[in-house]
């Protein structure tokens, strides 16, 4: 298994910054992607960004331009920059990482963001 643990939440006011962290442990060998997620009250967990074991990265289109997603391997850490932050930005962010042969799904415990205006 792949155990996930989140830090660098907060509250900030909109068009200020956050970088979420996401230490990773356990079976590292076998991660195929990492990714966070949000959730907003009400609403589905969505995709914010990933990275794949290749360096491919993917962004929603909401976050494009505004939010980096990045690694370090040496400490099994994956970074979520978040600049230029919205009210709609608002959620519960999760850290998501897909592992094994048939990439099953490890989640952190969740980190909340709250964007005042």
């Amino acid at each position: 298994q792949v155990q996930l643990v989140e830090s660098g939440g907060g509250l900030v006011q909109a068009g200020g910054s956050l970088r979420l962290s996401c230490a990773a442990s356990g079976r590292i060998f076998s991660v195929n992607a990492m990714g966070w997620y949000r959730q907003a009250p009400g609403k589905q967990r969505e995709l914010v960004a990933s990275i794949s074991l290749g360096g491919a990265i993917n962004y929603a289109d909401s976050v494009k331009g505004r939010f980096t997603i990045s690694r370090d391997n040496a400490k099994n850490t994956v970074y979520l920059q978040m600049n230029s932050l919205k009210p709609e930005d608002t959620a519960v962010y999760y850290c998501n990482a897909q592992y094994g042969l048939r990439n099953f799904d490890s989640w952190g415990q969740g980190t909340q963001v709250t964007v005042s205006s």
